[in-house]
């Protein structure tokens, strides 16, 4: 069974992360020792500059943010230089060109998680409330899942209570004022 190699210059939007660490697995991997020996010290950089993001709590800021952009300088700089004279080295190689440095913008700077885990967090409950209940057969019930999910997980991400928010926006309704506001509150 031949194990497909995805190396392909993409843009960094749909090439990011996951699919970038797999074709350095592949080129690692690969039965040409050439491409071995590079995706092996390309990975192993990268490695070591999530390894760094992992312990950053150990840094103050500006130390890590320094010791951030030396690893991601030496993940640049291992991507494009000693590329071995083959399609796959060269396709990686040539990628890291032209978008290594978003690449690198979004997987160092400091508070942008390299994954969308919180994204997918903040739509699981929907996901499950519409398994459970089958969702709604209504254009009007569609609307007010909608926006009761919205506020849901807009209230779960500022940390405010969705039984304070729904009650006083019941609240002001009854008295005739406009509703509070999903938008955060600058403190």
């Amino acid at each position: 069974q031949k194990r497909q190699s995805s190396i392909l210059p993409h843009p960094p939007k749909a090439r990011a992360g996951p699919d970038l660490i797999r074709d350095l697995k592949f080129l690692a991997e690969h039965p040409d020792q050439r491409n071995r020996r590079y995706g092996k010290r390309v990975l192993k950089a990268v490695r070591e500059m999530f390894s760094l993001i992992h312990r950053r709590e150990d840094y103050l800021p500006e130390e890590f943010a320094a010791l951030l952009e030396d690893a991601g300088n030496l993940v640049m700089g291992e991507a494009i230089t000693g590329v071995p004279r083959t399609r796959e080295g060269e396709n990686l190689a040539n990628r890291f060109r032209q978008h290594g440095e978003c690449y690198l913008k979004f997987i160092t700077t400091p508070g942008v998680e390299p994954t969308n885990n919180l994204a997918e967090q903040a739509i699981r409950f929907v996901v499950i409330d519409r398994k459970v209940t089958q969702g709604s057969r209504s254009d009007w019930g569609r609307r007010w899942l909608e926006r009761i999910w919205t506020v849901i997980a807009t209230c779960r991400q500022q940390r405010r209570s969705i039984y304070n928010f729904l009650s006083e926006s019941v609240a002001d309704w009854l008295h005739g004022k406009p509703p509070p506001s999903l938008l955060p509150t600058s403190q």
